[in-house]
């Protein structure tokens, strides 16, 4: 599902939009990157790389569940470690004049940037779960963006606004020690995790590296929380989403492969389980405009 949102890499340090740019970032082999500055704001949330970051005369190591907010003015770069491993980030640009319109609406959507101007304090850190949050806000208005949806552009402002507002939470919550509920619960955690790894390995073995717990325990918080498994829990989210996307994508095989489905016939047997139609026939069945869509073979179905 994900790949669909990558931006291939770009040199260009200057914004082509007038408020927001956002980038989804995945590559390898990157070539040095000079210093450089921005008259914008740069969110940058790293995900995964051998990488430090250079603000200034300062050298920032980080780790994904980093965020780093770089503001106008300051020289900044990323030195890469190991080019041949994955370096994946979230890079958000938000304009000088854009940050004025959302100060005219509540000095609250800019405690951070002041904040980070005041005490040159550029890093935080975040735990999996609030991490998570912040990605699914993150793809969330990248598929706007990309999406030709009705309301585009007000859905994109509003999810532009959210995410500012939300970070500026999360980061006043945890310097003032307010606003902090309950921790979150295993069940918690793991439904989080799975909403943003729909199309990643999902299996017992594999969330209990993730999360350091055995099997056995994650199989029964999650059955005591939610009163049904985890496999029918992640087959539930993942027959959604393939729903969702057939509506505009015309390959089957392409859909139900980006969602963790390692063969069609168990894709078909749950599609029709699930919703008592088969996706061909779901497929068929929209009558926006004619089906032209390839069904693989479901003899073995």
């Amino acid at each position: 599902m994900k790949k669909r949102y990558r931006t291939d890499f770009q040199t260009r340090q200057y914004m082509l939009s007038r408020d927001y740019e956002i980038f989804y970032y995945s590559d390898r082999n990157l070539g040095e990157v000079a210093l450089h500055f921005h008259d914008y704001y740069e969110f940058y949330f790293f995900l995964e790389g051998d990488v430090s970051i250079q603000l200034g005369d300062t050298l920032c190591r980080v780790n994904p569940g980093d965020f780093l907010l770089v503001p106008p003015g300051l020289l900044h770069r990323p030195i890469i470690h190991s080019p041949a491993a994955p370096y994946r980030r979230f890079v958000f640009w938000i304009s000088q004049e854009y940050c004025d319109s959302l100060q005219a609406l509540s000095p609250d959507y800019l405690y951070l940037m002041r904040h980070v101007k005041e005490s040159h304090s550029f890093l935080y850190s975040f735990d999996t779960v609030t991490f998570n949050g912040v990605q699914a806000r993150l793809f969330r208005l990248i598929d706007e963006t990309q999406s030709n949806r009705y309301g585009r552009e007000a859905q994109c402002l509003l999810c532009v606004n959210e995410l500012i507002l939300h970070l500026n939470r999360l980061i006043y919550d945890r310097l003032h020690g307010s606003g902090r509920g309950p921790a979150v619960s295993l069940a918690g955690q793991l439904t989080a995790y799975i909403e943003n790894h729909l199309d990643e390995d999902l299996s017992l073995d594999h969330l209990a590296e993730v999360f350091y717990v055995s099997k056995y325990h994650i199989s029964h918080a999650f059955k005591d929380s939610f009163g049904i498994s985890l496999h029918q829990y992640i087959t539930k989210k993942r027959l959604a989403q393939c729903r969702e996307a057939l509506l505009s994508q015309p390959s089957i095989t392409d859909v139900y492969q980006s969602f963790g489905f390692g063969d069609y016939s168990s894709f078909y047997r749950a599609f029709r389980k699930e919703y008592g139609i088969s996706p061909k026939d779901f497929c068929d069945s929209l009558t926006v405009r004619p089906s032209s869509r390839h069904e693989p073979d479901s003899s073995r179905a």
